[in-house]
């Protein structure tokens, strides 16, 4: 069982940056894909950036040159750094863990355990 917080979120202008973080509680972290994904209002979820257990990454074209994904397994969490914010970027974002691990899964139906989300909310 793995469970996964978020952080980080706040309100900021357009051009700013954030860096959310996602802690995990659990045995054998480092053997997970992490994700990030995204729900704007009145939006479906939608996926941001994946990094396997190996460090392999995937990202929306939308963010792609904006977002940064990294991982620390010391310290059991994964970093989403966001430059560049724009308005379209608001939404809430929830981590999400694969225990499979080696791939880059993009749909959230391919991830086990899930966090409870932060709010991003960017202003123009």
């Amino acid at each position: 069982q793995l469970q996964l917080v978020e952080s980080g979120g706040g309100s900021v202008q357009a051009g700013d940056s954030l860096r959310l973080s996602c802690a995990a509680s659990g045995r054998a972290f480092s053997s997970y894909g992490v994700g990030w994904f995204r729900q704007a209002p009145g939006k479906d979820r939608e996926f941001v950036v994946v990094i396997s257990n190996r460090g392999s990454t995937e990202y929306a074209d939308s963010v792609k040159g904006r977002f940064t994904i990294s991982r620390d397994n010391a310290k059991n969490t994964v970093y989403l750094q966001m430059n560049s914010l724009k308005p379209e970027d608001t939404a809430v974002y929830y981590c999400a863990a694969d225990q499979t691990g080696w791939g880059t899964p993009t749909h959230e139906s391919q991830f086990d355990y899930w966090g409870q989300g932060t709010q991003v909310t960017v202003s123009s």
